[in-house]
């Protein structure tokens, strides 16, 4: 009950047109329920000659009167055959009406669930995020939003007309003979343990086929991301054969679904037969005594079959009806998420010359600690180098600025307000951001570049690559900078997808400039002319680097050496060497490396860290 309140919230705003939808509906069954009547009125008064009495063709009683054609004559038949086209019409007209008002309604509400399901994607912090796998996450997007749909634009509107089918054929064979109800009555019980046993078996099932469709989406998703890892290892079969577990897994999982879809139906399908033979015979002794015509002998059969067919409509619905609700409680349980990284929206603090003081701060993670008593002052314009070996928190230490990751103790504060105040937004708009991982989206550069901005300044995204080092190769496309680049960058280098990310934080040009290792795949020329341009370029702005290669931070005002999640050096470049520390080893070590006179025995004093 929960999962339909969660849904109904969104659907209401659709009420009066699924209501209207729902009344066509009912107009177009009873049009449908009629016929039947006009069906017995033929075989009885056109086709034989039965006896008209007052109470003969109940609704269409007027078609016997003798001024639509006599009995046994073809102009009855005609009569007979217009009302019967009218009703068959109408049914049709206003199926058809009420066909497009749910489909309206149905794709209006998909459309609203899926952005905000999407929404609720962009406002979860990246810990929330990370405990969904990808094919869980794409399933409750997009196939859970659609069978979630399903249920209200299409499950329960069904069902609704199904109950109203049921209710009217009771009506409508109790006016002819009560009998005829006897069959339905005895069946009623077996229809109702079967649907219940059914009932738990599909819930489960469908449960079962949403878990290896997402399993199955994972898989896919992750060998179209990694083809040139598997490639480059020759691992096809390897992953050809692990793509087919997981194929065969959702095969079995839909394939118990057919087979218990297939003993519902034989079940229902029984029954229906028995209750049709039943009909017959009944109807066949009242004939026998008098107490019916023939013709309506084919109308309450037919009322009785339709009973059952509603009967196993409805056990249909609630049978398919799991699977709908399955997604709505997976869907309701995304949507309910709260992220670990509060926004405060409503704020309108903001700072064009942020001046960023970070207090004894720390930061646990799973019980781990990521980050010990961290403090760094930064006024607006220093320059910020952060090293040390891998896993000693830098990227971490820069996530918690923007609040990608919240600290759990201590204090981030910008022009004396900690960082919580501001609303993410406000924050975040103040760090042109390159992170260490690059992103480029399946667009063209320029649209990459200039990403921040929605309207596209072409001079400015050119100049933007021009300080990057990205024009060069950029011009060199036959595209240039509508090029198309593939998904994750793929088509060009990890060297150019690094400086297109950099051109893109440049074009963005907030008061803060944050490199994460962004530089790692570069030349080390390229690198330098590079790293020249941002000091030129946020000569006045704030720069913080974090990087392995030490060369990448020799030109900042403060260098700082992190290890175990501890800054355990700190100083200018100058003062790191004279301290002759971890910053000093490694850094003489790695220029080595670069000369290709490499010390062995200064390497293995180096205390196994990482320098890469």
């Amino acid at each position: 009950m929960e999962t339909i309140k969660f849904g109904y919230k969104y659907f209401r705003k659709s009420m009066p047109i699924a209501i209207l939808a729902e009344i066509l509906s009912f107009a177009g069954i009873f049009a449908e329920l009629l016929l039947p009547i006009l069906s017995g009125i033929l075989i009885d008064y056109v086709i034989n000659k039965g006896e008209v009495t007052s109470e003969s063709g109940g609704v269409f009683k007027f078609l016997l009167s003798g001024k639509y054609g006599q009995v046994h004559s073809m102009q009855l038949f005609f009569s007979i055959a217009i009302v019967y086209s009218i009703l068959l019409l109408l049914r049709v007209g206003l199926i058809y009406i009420r066909d497009l008002l749910q489909e309206w309604v149905g794709l209006k509400l998909e459309t609203e669930l899926r952005y905000l399901t999407y929404g609720k994607l962009m406002e979860l912090d990246s810990d929330t995020i990370s405990r969904y796998n990808s094919g869980v996450m794409l399933q409750v997007l997009n196939h859970d939003t659609i069978m979630f749909k399903e249920l209200f634009a299409h499950r329960i509107p069904y069902l609704g007309d199904t109950i109203f089918m049921l209710i009217t054929t009771l009506i409508l064979i109790s006016a002819i003979n009560l009998s005829f109800l006897i069959i339905p009555l005895i069946l009623m019980p077996f229809l109702i343990k079967a649907v219940m046993e059914f009932k738990k078996k599909a819930r489960l099932n469908f449960k079962e086929i949403r878990e290896r469709s997402a399993e199955l989406n994972l898989t896919t998703q992750e060998n179209i991301a990694g083809v040139r890892i598997i490639r480059s290892f020759t691992n096809e079969e390897l992953e050809k054969e692990k793509f087919n577990t997981s194929n065969q897994n959702f095969f079995s999982s839909r394939l118990k679904q057919i087979w218990l879809s297939s003993k519902f139906e034989l079940t229902f399908n029984t029954i229906r037969q028995i209750s049709f033979i039943g009909t017959i015979l009944i109807g066949a002794v009242l004939v026998i005594k008098g107490y019916m015509t023939v013709g309506f002998i084919l109308t309450s059969s037919t009322y009785v079959l339709r009973i059952m067919h509603n009967i196993t409509g409805l056990n249909n619905h609630i049978f398919n009806m799991q699977q709908m609700l399955i997604a709505g409680v997976e869907l309701k349980k995304f949507m309910e998420q709260e992220s670990k990284v509060p926004d405060s929206e409503e704020s309108s603090l903001r700072s064009d010359t942020p001046n960023i003081e970070i207090k004894n701060v720390g930061l646990d993670i799973d019980g781990q600690q990521i980050l010990k008593n961290i403090n760094i002052s930064i006024p607006y314009g220093k320059k910020i180098g952060i090293v040390g070996e891998t896993g000693s928190g830098k990227s971490v230490l820069l996530k918690t600025l923007v609040r990608i990751r919240d600290i759990t103790s201590g204090s981030i504060t910008i022009d004396g307000h900690d960082i919580k105040e501001y609303s993410l937004k406000n924050l975040r708009n103040m760090y042109s951001y390159v992170f260490q991982d690059v992103f480029l989206f399946s667009n063209t550069i320029e649209s990459n570049i200039a990403y921040s901005s929605p309207d596209i300044n072409s001079r400015m995204v050119t100049k933007a690559a021009t300080d990057a080092q990205a024009h060069k190769f950029i011009d060199a496309l036959a595209e240039r900078y509508k090029t198309i680049i593939g998904e994750r960058g793929i088509g060009i280098s990890g060297g150019q997808k690094q400086r297109i990310s950099i051109a893109r934080a440049f074009h963005k040009n907030a008061p803060i400039f944050v490199l994460d290792d962004s530089t790692s795949a570069l030349d080390v020329n390229t690198e330098r002319i590079l790293l020249q341009n941002i000091y030129e370029q946020f000569s006045d702005k704030t720069v913080i680097i974090t990087a392995h290669r030490f060369s990448s931070v020799v030109d900042c005002d403060e260098i700082l050496y992190m290890k175990n999640g501890e800054i355990t050096e700190r100083g200018t470049f100058e003062e790191l060497m004279k301290l002759g520390g971890s910053f000093a080893r490694v850094y003489n070590i790695q220029q080595e490396q670069q000369s290709g006179d490499i010390n062995y025995d200064k390497l293995a004093g180096a205390g196994g860290e990482n320098h890469g």
